[in-house]
């Protein structure tokens, strides 16, 4: 059914347009939208800051394999209908799961219990839907379901979602469609059981079990309706031989209903209503029980969650406010939001969270976190969230990290972990500079024993990614392990992290140790080449060799000998060094940025976007790159690269990101590229000085205090960093301390029309490298 966009959705979507950006708090800049389309694989619905819940909407869940990756976060801008509502979603991962509990509003008389065709509008329950009649705002999300003639609103708590829907006319019934077949990269075989339970107090309960990338995955709903049930159907489409696809008069509310399987689909039936349906909902990793729990857990209707979740979300964003040019304010704000989605909360009201050794567990004193996007999120993420979110995110971090290793079968910290299950993805024990990092930054709240503890049973599980051969050989051997270049030099920083805290801890004998693993990446570098290379168990390097290939599963993970080479932020000295020096090391990075990829195919690698040259900021192994022209003495180089990168990397549009957020790195690097200086090597208390993006920034610290960041003169025709002072006192060498930007103050920006070719360029002016300590 066609309706017509009520005049308040007009005027308010006209009255956001016209609002000046520059007068918005952070929280009225953000754009959920960035990111929906392109490489970005963003949600636009509902969330709270780090919630259990994502409530947004799926435009398609039907995928292969090759489109699944497109659709990773079940939202795709370009798409033209809405299959319906799941409550949970990844914000830019590069992998497709979760999409969970799918419901659909439907006016009228005919409810089909199937999603129907998208390219043939009209055809079982999904609908069209115009971005003009769509608002995504932190905590809210609305739209206009066309074909369904119901107006979609949706909220979410920290662990509840809540619905309001209302019909364009009055005299239509209001039906939902709840969907448990449904799911993200929705392949034959992925449910493999499933419950729907009507109890008599009208709560709708349910669970089901998937395998799918976190296999065995369990997760259970409790829903509640703001109006009584008229009637109801739950149909198994496996087995019910009568289905056809859609439903007529179903049963009696007052009919105890339950049923199990692997095929099961519900429709709800209202009537017609003078006022919004409301559906309120809860889920839960534990049973039935847990998501009740949940749902009781916050009170309150659609307005009073929106307004509690609206605030959540004004006091999270508002520890950062920006002045510069609208695209780039809202790139910023938007990148900020995006970073505050994960880890997620995983764990119940009560504190019971399903681990992944698949038992229950119960959290005393903090709230268990997961989605752990590791590989990602060690390098700009986690550190950001130790200077906006320290006391409510990092140490619970480090305690859901901890608490998972001691859950884990194999007793090692997670690697790639959402919903407490582990997928095993990507490399690394990426854990352990997120640990360290918090512990040297003065973050407590944790056990730092049991940490370390943990972190050294993590680099010592030989089974692993081909640790025990890495502990025998210095290195990863490519004939006994695949991606052994890119896992050598992972392992190695990761081991510097341990050995920095453990130094730190008094715990000499495990520093020696791991500072000695910490030089391991020397063991993949051919100094005839410059590169990092795969070498055999014989110690001959693999041949043939080509720096630009990428192959799955071949020398390096999802990049080439390119980015992994430039891999050693503990001691990027040393590399410049092992490279011939300043000049040859500058050199190969300008033929890194300046590489002629017109010859080269790289559609078959998802992950590859993004490209400036061989340099792909689309994907983490580059992210660090461009800063690294101040390890040979050209901090004006690092500034040219970053404009670059800035310009054509990030846009305010929905096809705004280069490549998939991956749970916040991609925001996280812009939001500290913006403010001028980036964690190029997490756990050494310091950050690079890049140059800014924004005029001024005003960013409240976890003590109270305030880092004011100005940029005089910063514009398109002075876009070099002519001189920075730190509280009136020059800054003369490529780097900010941690305690520095903790103490708050003025850090000041001149910038100029051409490089200033002799600030931070001397040896001593350098950022942080193990060989040549400050």
């Amino acid at each position: 059914m066609m309706i017509t966009r009520p005049i308040t959705l007009l005027t308010f979507i006209a009255a956001l347009s016209a609002a000046p950006l520059s007068a918005q708090s952070t929280f009225e800049q953000v754009d959920p939208m960035i990111g929906t389309g392109g490489q970005g694989h963003t949600f636009p619905g509902a969330v709270a800051p780090f919630g259990m819940v994502q409530f947004s909407p799926d435009t398609d869940t039907g995928c292969v394999i090759r489109t699944c990756y497109s659709h990773a976060a079940g939202y795709r801008y370009d798409d033209p209908t809405i299959q319906g509502f799941s409550l949970t979603h990844f914000s830019g991962a590069g992998h497709s799961d979760l999409g969970d509990f799918l419901m659909m509003p439907i006016a009228g008389d005919t409810v089909p219990l199937e999603p129907g065709d998208p390219a043939r509008p009209g055809t079982g329950y999904r609908s069209r839907f115009d971005h003009a009649a769509e608002i995504a705002r932190p905590g809210q999300y609305s739209v206009i379901l066309r074909d369904r003639g119901v107006h979609a609103e949706l909220t979410a708590g920290t662990r509840i979602a809540v619905a309001r829907y209302l019909a364009s006319s009055k005299s239509d019934a209001m039906h939902l469609v709840l969907d448990l077949r449904s799911s993200l990269y929705n392949y034959p075989g992925k449910v493999l059981w499933s419950s729907i339970r009507l109890r008599r107090d009208g709560t709708v309960t349910g669970c089901r079990q998937t395998r799918g990338w976190a296999p065995g995955r369990i997760l259970c709903f409790a829903m509640r309706f703001s109006v009584p049930l008229k009637s109801h159907a739950i149909v198994s489409t496996e087995t019910d031989l009568a289905y056809k696809g859609f439903q007529g008069p179903g049963r009696a509310s007052d009919e105890v209903a339950e049923r199990s399987g692997r095929a099961l689909v519900a429709r709800f039936d209202f009537g017609a209503l003078d006022r919004p349906l409301e559906v309120k909902a809860a889920i839960s990793s534990v049973d039935e029980a847990g998501a009740i729990a949940n749902l009781d857990s916050e009170p309150g209707d659609f307005n009073a969650i929106r307004a509690r979740t609206t605030t959540a979300w004004r006091d999270s964003l508002n520890v950062l406010k920006i002045k510069a040019p609208a695209p780039m304010q809202r790139s910023v704000a938007t990148a900020l939001y995006h970073s505050l989605l994960a880890p997620s909360i995983a764990s119940d009201a009560d504190g019971r969270y399903r681990g992944p050794d698949n038992q229950v567990h119960k959290a005393e004193g903090f709230p268990f976190r997961s989605t752990f996007s590791l590989w990602d999120t060690f390098r700009a993420e986690h550190p950001l969230l130790t200077l906006v979110q320290p006391a409510r995110t990092s140490s619970d971090i480090v305690r859901s990290l901890v608490a998972s290793r001691e859950n884990s079968p194999d007793g090692i910290l997670p690697v790639w972990q959402f919903q407490g299950r582990e997928t095993w993805t990507m490399i690394g024990y990426h854990a352990a500079p997120v640990i360290a990092d918090a512990y040297l930054k003065g973050i407590r709240g944790f056990d730092a024993n049991a940490a370390l503890n943990a972190m050294v049973a993590s680099a010592t599980y030989a089974p692993y990614g081909g640790l025990g051969e890495y502990m025998k050989l210095g290195y990863v051997p490519i004939d006994r392990e695949p991606e052994a270049a890119s896992k050598t030099v992972e392992y190695a920083y990761d081991d510097w992290t341990i050995a920095r805290m453990a130094r730190a801890m008094g715990r000499k004998n495990v520093a020696a140790t791991f500072e000695k693993r910490a030089s391991n990446w020397r063991n993949s570098f051919d100094a005839k080449t410059g590169f990092v290379r795969a070498r055999k168990a014989d110690g001959s390097f693999r041949t043939p060799f080509d720096p630009t290939e990428i192959n799955y599963g071949s020398d390096y993970t999802e990049g080439n000998a390119w980015q992994y080479s430039w891999f050693v932020p503990q001691d990027q000295a040393a590399l410049t060094t092992a490279l011939g020096g300043d000049a040859a090391t500058v050199a190969k990075l300008d033929a890194m940025f300046d590489y002629d990829n017109s010859k080269l195919d790289y559609s078959h690698a998802e992950d590859i976007a993004g490209l400036i040259g061989q340099y792909i900021h689309g994907n983490e192994p580059s992210h660090h790159v461009a800063y690294l022209y101040s390890y040979a003495g050209a901090p004006w180089r690092t500034q040219e690269r970053l404009k670059q990168i800035v310009e054509s990397q990030y846009h305010p549009t929905s096809d705004g990101l280069s490549g998939n957020d991956d749970l916040g790195q991609m925001s996280a690097w812009l939001v500290f590229t913006a403010l001028g200086f980036y964690p190029v090597t997490p756990g050494s208390l310091e950050y690079v000085i890049g140059r800014p993006f924004v005029d001024r920034a005003d960013l409240t610290l976890p003590n109270g205090k305030h880092l004011i960041i100005r940029a005089d003169r910063l514009d398109t025709r002075h876009p070099y960093v002519g001189s920075v002072s730190l509280n009136g006192v020059p800054v003369t060498h490529a780097y900010l301390r941690h305690d520095q930007i903790m103490a708050g103050g003025e850090l000041r920006f001149t910038m100029q029309s051409m490089p200033n070719t002799a600030w931070a360029a001397l040896p001593a002016d350098r950022p942080y490298s193990s060989s040549q300590s400050h």
